[in-house]
């Protein structure tokens, strides 16, 4: 497999509905970070979090150096804003680079546990406008995960594919999280093998195991902080 070069952008819902799942949601995120460190390191990672205000956690960090997750919810949900706002910095980023030193692979990824109920400069439309232009001209992949709603709907109506959207349970955060890192994993590893974007977005799905074990009120072994016993 030849090297590729990936940045995984992660906007993360910081509001105060979050609280009840938040040692959870890190547990959960660690352990997407770990499975991504193992499978291949040599990439980079960009954490943004959001309620009614939006904070850049960090930019560009190499996988090798990324910490443990800290998050403390508090206030409403500004997700459109924070979409536009998320998309505008990375893309800024990545275009202020030379040629030569951009990445190979960006895939974004949503998380949130509710509605929009904050945004006041970025509409839902010009959201999914960015979103569509972001995959069809610069070949980025997006991925959403959602609580409490049809968050295949919602992606769909933000312009994410429905196989890369997927609803999962509050309580079942730690498994969700397996699924979109199985799902960053499946690109990588497409993108390293010499497949095109487009080709290796086919790769990077949430199969029906993982929206049944996103859903499922059946107990299953789990590690501390959400993160199941066995990721992989």
């Amino acid at each position: 497999m030849s090297k590729t070069r990936t940045d995984i952008v992660m906007l993360l819902d910081r509001s105060g509905s979050m609280a009840s799942i938040a040692d959870d949601m890190a547990g959960g995120f660690n352990a997407f970070i770990d499975e991504q460190r193992r499978s291949d390191p040599d990439g980079t990672v960009s954490l943004y979090q959001f309620d009614d205000k939006f904070t850049e956690v960090y930019v560009e960090k190499p996988l090798p150096e990324v910490g443990p997750l800290v998050l403390v919810p508090r206030g409403t949900t500004a997700l459109l804003d924070s979409i536009g706002r998320s998309i505008a910095e990375t893309r800024a980023r990545i275009q202020a680079k030379p040629a030569a030193e951009r990445p190979d692979t960006v895939v974004f990824g949503i998380i949130t546990d509710g509605h929009e109920n904050a945004s006041r400069e970025v509409t839902h439309a010009a959201a999914r406008a960015l979103i569509e232009r972001q995959e069809e001209k610069d070949g980025w992949t997006f991925l959403y995960l959602g609580a409490n709603q049809d968050a295949i709907e919602v992606g769909a109506g933000l312009g994410i594919a429905r196989e890369r959207s997927m609803t999962y349970a509050p309580d079942r955060v730690g498994d969700a999280m397996v699924a979109m890192s199985d799902s960053v994993h499946a690109l990588r590893t497409a993108r390293a093998q010499g497949m095109d974007i487009d080709a290796a977005r086919g790769a990077a799905t949430y199969s029906e195991a993982h929206r049944e074990a996103a859903m499922s009120e059946s107990p299953r072994r789990r590690g501390k902080g959400g993160k199941p016993a066995n990721p992989r």
